[in-house]
């Protein structure tokens, strides 16, 4: 029988973003030019019709839309940090698989044209010989820690990345781009590689293995790793409250209800190229990252509420979604993973993991560098990098990033483990 597991959702709330589209478009917009290069994505399904007044229907099946929640100030209490709990040792894991956006991008969009690129100092200058690598980070990024913590190996490499040996990937890779999402046109605007292709390198991965080590052994080594997806923050930072695209076709509640149908077809897909171990990581409260409070946050760049309520209300529905696909698959376990409750307890309670600054980045003035704008010629680095919680305006430092993975690792894993 299909085993599932929600690791219940904090109290959420977001805010809008109509003004990070001029400074996105800075560093993406160029890469329409050469989109041609990045793989086709699938077909984009027909939108609704123009919003009514009352909540569309969702676009395409999916879990019964839940009420929209009433925002609230940000962040929300979250519960106290989780004590370290043994980690049982009956199971390992071939290898780790990572789908998604830059929080699991190890390097794959140094190999596409977009201009969603970090590889370049300063990024990874706390990564092993100080060398840029394509992660959006001063070092690790969470698809590293999640090998390395549970002991598959040091480092995931991009799945794109030339030269890759044999046991680089058996062990296994990430799949992921920076500023991709569960909504087809969510990559296409930064020429990022969508989570169909995504799937697609899978399948051609999953070939590639069956090479090395025969079928029945591939197909094993498949259906024992670990498969972790994290999409969502670009599709409404970037699609639906940046560029307003799909906020003229969609009201909030119907696009999370796309997105989270969009996300369990992806899981369904997984399922079938035989993936059966598949956890979803949900959206932090990203109305807190810095740059959305620069451009949300008034003088005083506060969290923005209206972004915070709609990761919240899309985390809802994809773990209703997910339950609900969970029902239909036999002999897999597919989990939902709260990632927005410690996230907002640390933002809350930074003196608490050691941080001094939760609301600019490390990189410039960490109020709106990111990408391009976060360079050795142009920015000057905060001199404590590990007492910041963001490198960049958008992504947490490597010290961030070990804090939550480590909490996922250690008290998340259990459905995942065999008993």
């Amino acid at each position: 029988m299909m085993k599932y597991n929600v690791v219940s959702p904090s109290c959420s709330k977001l805010f809008r973003c109509v003004l990070f589209l001029p400074l996105f478009f800075i560093f993406f917009v160029a890469s329409a030019r050469h989109l041609e290069q990045v793989p086709e994505p699938s077909p984009r399904p027909a939108p609704v019709p123009q919003p009514s007044p009352k909540p569309k229907p969702s676009p395409s099946p999916g879990p019964t839309p839940a009420p929209e929640p009433k925002p609230c100030p940000c962040p929300s209490p979250g519960p106290a940090p989780t004590p370290s709990l043994p980690r049982p040792r009956n199971t390992t894991f071939p290898a780790i698989f990572a789908f998604g956006d830059s929080i699991v991008d190890t390097g794959n969009n140094d190999y596409i044209s977009t201009l969603v690129k970090a590889n370049f100092p300063p990024y990874g200058m706390n990564f092993p010989h100080g060398l840029p690598t394509g992660r959006f980070c001063n070092g690790k990024i969470p698809a590293d820690f999640i090998a390395e913590f549970l002991g598959v190996k040091p480092t995931l490499p991009p799945y794109l990345k030339p030269g890759l040996t044999q046991e680089d990937l058996i062990t296994g890779v990430s799949f992921a781009s920076g500023g991709s999402g569960f909504d087809p046109l969510t990559p296409i605007v930064v020429s990022a590689i969508p989570m169909s292709n995504q799937l697609t390198y899978f399948q051609e991965y999953i070939e590639k293995v069956k090479g090395f080590v025969g079928k029945e052994k591939a197909e094993h080594i498949i259906s024992k790793s670990l498969a972790i997806v994290i999409a969502g923050s670009d599709d409404l930072a970037n699609t639906y409250y940046g560029t307003h695209a799909e906020e003229l076709l969609y009201d909030i509640d119907a696009y999370t209800s796309y997105m989270a149908s969009s996300a369990s077809s992806f899981a369904m897909q997984l399922y079938e190229s035989g993936a059966r171990k598949i956890g979803f990581i949900g959206v932090s409260p990203i109305g807190c990252i810095p740059i959305q409070r620069t451009a949300r946050g008034g003088l005083k760049r506060k969290c923005f509420d209206e972004i915070n309520v709609a990761a919240q209300l899309f985390n809802t529905k994809l773990s209703r979604s997910l339950h609900s696909v969970a029902e239909t698959l036999k002999n897999a376990t597919l989990v939902y993973i709260d990632i927005y409750s410690l996230f907002a307890h640390m933002i809350q309670n930074p003196k608490e993991y050691g941080f001094d600054e939760i609301d600019r980045g490390c990189c410039g003035t960490g109020m709106v560098e990111l990408g391009p704008l976060c360079n050795q010629f142009t920015s000057l680095l905060c001199s404590n990098v590990s007492s910041y919680m963001f490198w960049d305006s958008y992504h947490p430092t490597e010290r961030a990033y070990r804090i939550l993975t480590k909490k996922f690792v250690e008290t998340d894993m259990s459905p995942f483990y065999d008993k």
